[in-house]
């Protein structure tokens, strides 16, 4: 081994003349964060429903009696190229509402004739004689009509799950009320007049079904579908007024608490000597609420029985005229109810409309949300939520809601006053000690969510949030 004692070596090395950095340091203390947690976000629908105690586990929405018509989405099944449609879900149909007998709805589900569609073909022209029944499997189609001055105007925009052409089943002059166009290319299936004819002649239980949807006294009902109040305006002299009452939904629907649990362990070594400068206990439960409080917010959003995308309305959900979502889009958003109090969209969403406005010159205004100023249209602040989720095709929805129970809106549930309640609606219990010395303790929370009128909620759907090459 050779040591280099040139001078020039000597002078790239000098001497150490006082304690370094590292050896110093085993003698100091240091300064620590608390642990950080990436997971964490703003939760603005935590923060922003309102909170009703739900003593008893149980939250009942009872509302007036209504005339509920098929109003649902039709769901299908694939086989490679061939799609076929689920014969209960033909119950979907306003027509076919209530009718459970299984080999009737085989084999209208038999005589669905699949349909490929390109973009831009035409697949029904308004004034024609409509003569089936049309479901849509896949893809997007407009539908246009004529205006009041000649011009055309947009009518609706159908995606999956949607159907058109109901009426031509029963009634042989019905002609289209407006042209629909296929904006990508998908496929339809569609049931013929004269194949539901060949199966209505053939079931005299469907024949009865039939008879008695037409006998529905839909001149009875207000605009929303539910049952009339009588009452008598704009009379004079003595004439004799109606006599009236508020009939209820006979079987209301009742929203259970949901339950989030895990256990925490916490070995007591840990506890006893490593507890300075920061409590080990609290900061490993503190860290575990959050995921929990993470969670419930993604059950908020995506849980099929309460969650607010699958318990939305059908008569809620609409469809971007375009693909992106555009300020026409948020306006037709906030015209189906009153009072919106708040979008709710996932980051990415948020971009989206962003870069809409900025492309027609817009600005969104802000405004102040808890102290905190965030962006919005008409009024309505937009906010974000990743818990909404992003399709493969980036495509994402966007809820905008009113809430609380004095608005007849969307209302969070849960119960507060529990055992060893940590915070409201969240217990932590001790659990015990093991034979391995660690201690455990079963963290709970319990909530749900319900809409109370359908116009509380709305969703738009399939916005395309991809940016536009």
């Amino acid at each position: 081994m050779t040591v280099d004692s040139s001078p020039e070596a000597q002078a790239e090395t000098p001497p150490q003349s006082s304690l370094s950095t590292s050896a110093a340091r085993n003698l100091a203390t240091t300064t620590k964060s608390a642990p950080q947690m990436q997971e964490i976000t703003s939760r603005w629908l935590l923060r922003t429903l309102p909170w009703v105690e739900t003593k008893g586990g149980t939250y009942r929405v009872n509302r007036r009696l209504s005339y509920t018509v098929g109003d649902g989405r039709v769901e299908f099944v694939q086989d490679g190229a061939d799609v076929r449609v689920i014969p209960r879900e033909l119950g979907e149909l306003a027509l076919l509402r209530g009718f459970e007998d299984e080999e009737v709805l085989k084999a209208l589900a038999e005589r669905c004739v699949q349909r490929d569609f390109r973009a831009g073909e035409t697949l029904a022209e308004r004034g024609t004689r409509a003569e089936h029944l049309h479901l849509v499997a896949h893809g997007r189609i407009s539908r246009t009509s004529l205006g009041k001055y000649g011009d055309e105007v947009a009518v609706s925009v159908l995606a999956d799950g949607d159907r058109f052409g109901e009426q031509a089943l029963l009634d042989p002059e019905t002609r289209w009320d407006h042209t629909a166009t296929a904006e990508t290319s998908g496929t339809l299936l569609t049931l013929s007049r004269a194949d539901f004819a060949a199966v209505l002649d053939s079931a005299p239980e469907l024949q009865a079904h039939v008879e008695r949807f037409n006998t529905i006294p839909r001149q009875r009902q207000n605009r929303h579908g539910e049952a009339e109040i009588a009452m008598s305006a704009g009379h004079t002299g003595e004439p004799e007024l109606p006599s009236t009452f508020v009939d209820y939904e006979l079987n209301p629907r009742e929203y259970e608490l949901s339950v989030e649990q895990t256990i925490l362990r916490v070995h007591t070594r840990v506890a006893d000597l490593y507890n300075g400068p920061m409590n080990q206990t609290e900061e490993q439960l503190r860290l575990t609420i959050e995921a929990l409080r993470e969670r419930q917010e993604h059950e908020l959003i995506n849980n099929r029985e309460f969650g607010l995308l699958h318990n939305a309305d059908f008569k809620q959900r609409i469809q971007t005229h375009s693909g992106p979502p555009t300020p026409d889009d948020l306006d037709e958003l906030l015209s189906r109810r009153r009072g919106s109090q708040f979008f709710l969209a996932h980051p990415k969403a948020i971009a989206a409309i962003g870069r809409e406005f900025n492309a027609r010159g817009l600005y969104p205004n802000h405004v102040d949300l808890g102290g905190q100023q965030v962006p919005a249209w008409r009024g309505v602040p937009i906010l974000p939520c990743n818990k909404i989720p992003v399709t493969e095709q980036n495509t994402s929805s966007v809820l905008v809601m009113r809430t609380g129970e004095d608005n007849q809106g969307v209302v969070g549930l849960h119960q507060t006053g529990l055992p060893e309640e940590y915070e409201p609606g969240l217990s932590v219990r001790f659990m015990g000690i093991d034979d391995k010395a660690v201690m455990s303790y079963l963290v709970t929370v319990y909530y749900s969510a319900a809409v109370l009128v359908p116009d509380a909620l709305g969703v738009l759907e399939n916005v395309q949030i991809a940016r536009r090459s």
